[in-house]
């Protein structure tokens, strides 16, 4: 897997964890340009799910089995899309909290995504 690429996303997730939870501190519920952030945090972790499957399509295995890599890789591209749907449904500052603790679980499964792989 690219260490680099892995470090970016969950660097990308910290941060719209910090700005997310920045704005419930404040008492606002998540705005559009939140949104914006989540969409960035998404695409690169779209392009993570891309990237682990064409590896695996060539032939690279990870250390602890291809079936639970492929999950991980699902559950960290579902991560902050499903917080930001919940944050639609919860328009004050419990749906920022919601967006930061899946950015949060989001970073905490990127770095098992590395074990995984075993770099």
């Amino acid at each position: 897997m690219l260490d680099a690429l892995t470090v970016t996303v969950s660097v990308a997730a910290l941060a719209l964890a910090a700005w997310c939870g920045y704005a419930a501190f404040r008492d606002q519920p998540t705005k559009d340009w939140h949104f914006i952030g989540m969409a960035v945090v998404s695409v690169l972790a779209l392009a993570q799910l891309v990237i682990g499957i064409v590896l695996l399509a060539r032939g690279e295995k990870p250390d602890e089995g291809a079936v639970i890599f492929v999950s991980y890789l699902i559950g960290a591209f579902a991560a902050v899309p499903a917080a930001g749907f919940l944050s639609l449904g919860e328009r004050t500052r419990w749906g920022s909290v919601t967006v930061s603790a899946g950015a949060v679980v989001l970073a905490v499964l990127e770095v098992r995504l590395h074990d995984i792989w075993g770099a």
